[in-house]
């Protein structure tokens, strides 16, 4: 998306708005500065992982029930990683979703819900997880959107106040699941694939159709990469912030019944650090934490490597402080790398696109250029236009 301003009249074109900055490579400098390049890197990185598993465990890594445990571990944080990416791409952040699938998963274990789901079918706890997550997240985004408070903030009393709710609904007691067939739909497989794993896939799927193949997808880049270019641009920046923490609910409703059906339970305490590990997640995949670019693929990669990498450290009788410590180091080097992939040096700034800035251009978010000389870059770190003295 560009705008251009020439004798006082703008004109905005929109953009592709998609992630896949590979066709701007050289812009970049770097083929490793494009998507493919990240994603290729993060293959090689779980690769090599996966290596040190089978060197150090053997065939207890290789085995095939290893493998699925690892696929079914990452399913339901990823899950919640997909919906967390779309927040991030358009310039939030929730710390919140954690809170948000326990809240869900203790309402949809009640005991007045699941004496519902057995007079109708076990599908009304599915739909009571998902309106959970979706209303919470409206929340979220209407106070974020349209009280005008940071995401880090609203999102973070979201955190307490649906744990809290959580607890008050359970009463701080465990919830039990009491529905057989429910338990067996989401507990079995389809031609020996779990369908915890196959949910994660579909989910998956379906974030990157949104993220790469709609207009939504495209907007979610271009709110992220310059919020007031967008809104220039024609679009409703408030109401699109909004539809994405609702997303990023309905994901969590969908986490809450995966892990109701793994644990047959419903309680306050699932998904604690839940925001934590998805957040880390994202970032390993790629996305910037200050908005405007990411990946569906990066973030499920960052997913598989996070779950293998406690995996290997579980199977080599390694503390879980030590792989606290792991996670870390990792987290800072992946946030070091994308920063040094996306400026060209160690900053902490936007990436800005255009000749004069000098910085690599970053796709996906809208740019545009004032003529006089003066550019306007819808991407991270652009320059606002100068009043013109009209009203937009």
């Amino acid at each position: 998306m560009s705008s251009s301003t020439s004798g006082g009249s703008t004109t905005l074109t929109a953009g592709t708005g998609k992630s896949d900055a590979g066709r701007q490579g050289g812009s970049g400098g770097s083929f490793m500065a494009g998507p493919v390049g990240r994603n290729l890197g993060l293959v090689i990185a779980l690769v090599i992982l996966c290596a040190v598993g089978i060197y150090t465990a053997g065939d207890r890594f290789a085995d095939v029930d290893n493998i699925l445990t690892i696929l079914r571990l990452a399913s339901v944080i990823g899950v919640v990683s997909v919906g967390m990416t779309f927040v991030i791409i358009g310039g939030g952040i929730d710390l919140s979703v954690g809170a948000l699938a326990a809240l869900a998963s203790v309402w949809a274990t009640t005991l007045a819900t699941q004496q519902l789901a057995e007079d109708i079918h076990w599908i009304v706890m599915v739909f009571t997880a998902l309106v959970v997550g979706a209303v919470a997240g409206l929340v979220n985004g209407v106070v974020i959107a349209y009280g005008k408070l940071a995401a880090f903030i609203a999102t973070l009393a979201m955190l307490a106040a649906a744990r809290g709710l959580a607890e008050i609904i359970a009463n701080r007691r465990t919830q039990i699941v009491q529905d057989s067939d429910f338990l067996n739909f989401f507990s079995g497989d389809v031609l020996g694939i779990p369908t915890l794993v196959l949910i994660f896939a579909l989910v998956a799927v379906a974030g990157w159709v949104l993220l790469n193949r709609t207009t939504f997808g495209r907007r979610t880049f271009a709110v992220g990469g310059n919020a007031e270019a967008a809104r220039l641009a024609g679009i409703r920046v408030q109401r699109h912030t909004v539809k994405l923490y609702v997303l990023s609910g309905i994901t969590c409703g969908i986490a809450a019944v995966m892990i109701m059906a793994r644990t047959t339970t419903g309680s306050s305490t699932h998904g604690t650090l839940w925001e934590l590990d998805a957040i880390a997640a994202v970032v390993i995949g790629g996305t910037l934490l200050i908005g405007g670019r990411g990946t569906i693929v990066g973030t499920v990669l960052g997913v598989l490597i996070f779950t293998t990498l406690g995996n290997v450290f579980t199977l080599n009788n390694l503390s879980s402080s030590a792989q606290a410590v792991a996670r870390g180091v990792i987290i800072i080097l992946a946030v070091m790398l994308q920063q040094r992939l996306a400026t060209g040096g160690f900053s902490f700034r936007r990436p800005s696109a255009g000749g004069s800035s000098g910085g690599p251009a970053v796709t996906g978010s809208p740019s545009g250029s004032v003529s006089g000389g003066t550019t306007t870059e819808g991407g991270p770190g652009g320059t606002r236009p100068a009043p013109t003295g009209k009203t937009l």
